[in-house]
């Protein structure tokens, strides 16, 4: 969001509502061909075994 709010400011106002989504997608593309996309914030394995232990 900072990166959008920068950008805004730079740009002033967007011509139409595609660009101000193009800026976004394109933010987006960027976190997805980083490493930000790699992260796992849960680990889905410790909630299998939790399950099986449960049933």
């Amino acid at each position: 969001m900072r990166e959008i709010r920068r950008r805004t400011g730079v740009v002033g106002a967007f011509p139409d509502g595609n660009s101000a989504i193009d800026l976004a997608a394109a933010k987006l593309r960027h976190i997805v061909g980083t490493r930000w996309s790699t992260k796992r914030y849960l680990n889905m394995e410790l909630l299998r075994q939790r399950n099986a232990m449960i049933a």
